[in-house]
């Protein structure tokens, strides 16, 4: 064996170690999808079957003759298309809004000095841990004080205070990692505090953020107790109450009950495809990191 190939051998040998790692990655990665898939691919197949059919016994993978009117038979019942927008009202707000209270919420926290920084993460861990039904009366209260009882707003308003204390602590998780630096240097150029947030933080926070708007979304999209304690007015409905309302007409009847849950969990779905790319960080960002 001459010395030039014993180089050679150590070279390859990492990257086949490296190569069978990625495989099984990619195996686990696969297998983890499946499970979540596969629950998804169930409810559809369901929501295609002839109305009135129970669920099948046996694995079907695809409907022989796909009813794709069911989709148009729960508008049909129901007046979906209202209960749609009224959703659709409440998330293009609250979820931007949440994005910007909680981001700011983080950064506050994460720039505060010790003792009061340790405090308020305290304070914020504590209500994480309050069960909603400790402020639903409270809420139903101050509703009605404000006359926004019985109107979209009363769902809306939680964003003021960040959606959840979970969405507050991802944003300061985040902002603790910025090198420290970067906000002095920031400050002595004359930046003030929104300045630093809006140019060094949140660029820096793309894949919490794309996290912070699917959660925030998920939140208020499937929000059903919520509308059912203060909102009264059938024209206020949003569509959990409207996959409720179905369900009361029929419960036994699963193909129109999985499209309503269907027509629900699509849009959810399809914001995490889009925002997906938002999830890896930059390189750059990365070594920016790393070199703080």
């Amino acid at each position: 064996m001459t010395s030039s190939e014993q180089p050679r051998r150590s070279e390859t040998g990492p990257s086949g170690v490296v190569r069978v790692q990625s495989v099984g990655l990619a195996v686990v990665a696969i297998a983890v999808a499946t499970i979540f898939v596969l629950p998804l691919l169930w409810m559809v197949t369901v929501s295609l079957r002839p109305v009135g059919l129970p669920p099948p016994r046996s694995v079907e993978w695809w409907p022989g003759d796909p009813q794709w009117q069911n989709y148009a038979e729960i508008f049909r019942l129901l007046p979906m298309g209202r209960y749609l927008l009224n959703s659709l009202a409440v998330a293009v707000v609250a979820v931007p809004l949440t994005l910007l209270t909680a981001s700011l919420a983080g950064f506050g926290l994460a720039q505060l000095k010790d003792p009061w920084r340790s405090r308020l993460l305290m304070v914020t861990v504590f209500l994480l841990m309050v069960p909603p039904s400790a402020v639903w009366l409270f809420r139903y209260q101050m509703l009605s004080w404000t006359g926004l009882l019985t109107t979209l707003w009363s769902l809306i308003l939680p964003a003021m205070a960040g959606g959840s204390p979970l969405l507050v602590l991802l944003f300061y998780w985040t902002f603790r990692r910025m090198p420290a630096e970067m906000i002095e240097a920031a400050r002595l150029e004359g930046a003030d505090a929104l300045v630093a947030w809006r140019r060094l933080a949140m660029p820096m926070a793309k894949p919490t953020s794309a996290a912070t708007l699917v959660l925030a979304f998920a939140l208020f999209w499937n929000d059903f107790t919520n509308p059912v304690l203060y909102l009264y007015r059938p024209q206020t409905y949003t569509l959990p109450i409207g996959v409720q309302i179905l369900k009361q007409m029929d419960a036994t009847n699963w193909p129109l009950l999985m499209a309503g849950a269907t027509f629900m969990t699509l849009p959810i779905v399809l914001l995490f495809l889009v925002l997906q790319p938002l999830f890896l960080s930059d390189k750059s960002i990365h070594a920016l990191l790393e070199k703080g």
